[in-house]
């Protein structure tokens, strides 16, 4: 059995190969964990919720609950060796277990691929956007034009549907040339590039717009601005920031370098996400609050209507408008080719698809989903399932339940149920004091983290 199981986890590893390098890993893993959330959600929630404050918070829930799983998932998926289905299967044999435990793997890659799903419809907004941006549309427009900009987009299916499906063509066009040509590449010309936008926006930021007030806004240390709820947020979007439970990580794990230290790379991913978010708020109120009549609670509206109207209202801003939705566009694009990478691995290895066909097949699937969410803000914006449209009910499903219950069962299973010998070989870099460190929070403190973010999410949507 061990032999077979060794055979097993090395099949895999030679049908997709691996990272060029840890630092190849490190950019592959950020792409996937920086996406829209961050261009918008987390600025917006700091400085809802005390600013330094809910940044202190949220810092503290990134290194006690996130990353302690991440650091479990990325050591299931090198310890595998293969598609997040297959690794579980390997890992659920390996240690004895009840086949059950296999559900941690399909629960992943399923939530990655309705996710992608909704993503696709949303990130082809970003797309639309650079061109009316570029072309002048916004050029002195108020806040009524572009909501009715907006709206208008909502309500023409077709002009959505273009939109995704370019969106999808181009994440699909990555992961057709695999781990090393295809998501390697992608990742070490995107990571650079969203970094180096961001900084050239910052910069736009600085000189154009109320700089001053916009670092208050985002860091000014207002405790008693955070509330239990938002602590509870905190916990919450530390958790869904760096793309825990979906499959993306666990697969990108199966494709890292032997002896690359886990702990210090995840430490790095975590960094890098947590800058990512903080510089966007650095980019986005400074503009914001150049412009006072725009609100910067504005939540999603913030980025297509807001935005629109303080950069169509500022010397320059069109220029720097186009170049923010080509910021959102590649956030959005290096998290989406890590949603569709877990499916296409279990394909390729387990009905022996190559990547070509693996990948229309699947993004074929994620494309006729996401129509109901294109629907869902036009001619199904009235039909309801348990009180959400088809969209919502997606991200519900998604966002509070899979993901917190697939990180609940990963922590479960790499804390209580894995033999303790298998994972300290797979960390024997860390030393003794951090892996019983490690090991004391995925076996308690991260499982009741994430079981209070689901039932209290669980419990607000339908109280």
């Amino acid at each position: 059995m061990a032999e077979q199981q060794l055979s097993a986890a090395t099949r895999g590893r030679g049908l997709h190969g691996s990272w060029a390098s840890r630092w190849t890993f490190i950019m592959a893993a950020t792409g996937s964990a920086v996406g829209l959330g961050n261009i918008w959600k987390f600025p917006y929630i700091a400085g809802e919720n005390g600013g330094g404050a809910f940044v202190l918070v949220y810092l503290l829930c990134i290194l006690l609950v996130g990353m302690p799983i991440m650091v479990a998932e990325v050591m299931l998926g090198r310890r595998g060796r293969q598609s997040p289905i297959n690794a579980m299967r390997f890992l659920t044999e390996e240690a004895g277990l009840h086949g059950a435990w296999h559900a941690i793997g399909w629960l992943g890659v399923t939530a990655g691929l309705m996710i992608l799903s909704y993503y696709a419809v949303i990130a082809g907004w970003a797309l639309y956007y650079i061109g009316e941006m570029a072309s002048g549309t916004f050029l002195g427009a108020s806040a009524e034009q572009a909501g009715e900009i907006f709206g208008e987009l909502l309500a023409d299916p077709q002009e959505l549907i273009f939109w995704q499906s370019i969106f999808m063509v181009l994440t699909i066009a990555v992961v057709i040339g695999g781990v090393t040509r295809g998501l390697g590449v992608a990742v070490r010309i995107l990571m650079p590039m969203l970094f180096v936008l961001l900084l050239v926006l910052l910069g736009f930021s600085i000189q154009r717009g109320d700089f001053a007030q916009g670092f208050s806004f985002l860091f000014s240390f207002n405790a008693e601005a955070l509330t239990w709820a938002g602590v509870l947020e905190a916990l919450g979007h530390a958790f869904f920031t760096l793309s825990l439970g979906m499959g993306a990580i666990m697969a990108y794990g199966a494709y890292m370098p032997e002896h690359a230290r886990i702990g210090r790379t995840v430490l790095a991913v975590g960094v890098l996400d947590t800058l990512v978010a903080l510089m966007a708020g650095l980019a986005i109120f400074p503009i914001v609050f150049a412009n006072p009549a725009i609100e910067p609670g504005a939540g999603p509206g913030l980025m297509f209507v807001s935005l629109p109207v303080a950069f169509g209202n500022m010397t320059g801003g069109l220029l720097f408008g186009s170049l923010f939705f080509v910021l959102v566009t590649v956030a959005a694009w290096s998290s989406a080719i890590s949603l569709i990478e877990p499916a296409v691995a279990y394909l390729i290895e387990t009905k022996r698809f190559n990547r070509l066909t693996a990948n229309l097949l699947l993004g074929g699937i994620a494309w006729v989903v996401g129509l109901g969410s294109v629907l869902s803000f036009n001619v199904w914006e009235e039909k309801r399932l348990a009180g959400f449209n088809f969209f919502e009910f997606m991200d519900f499903l998604t966002s509070s339940v899979m993901l917190p219950l697939t990180g609940l069962f990963i922590a479960l299973f790499v804390g209580w149920l894995m033999r303790p010998d298998t994972v300290r070989r797979e960390l024997e870099d860390e030393t003794h004091a951090v892996f019983s460190a490690w090991r004391w929070v995925v076996r308690y403190l991260s499982p009741f983290a994430v079981l209070v973010v689901f039932v209290l999410g669980v419990y607000k949507t339908f109280a």
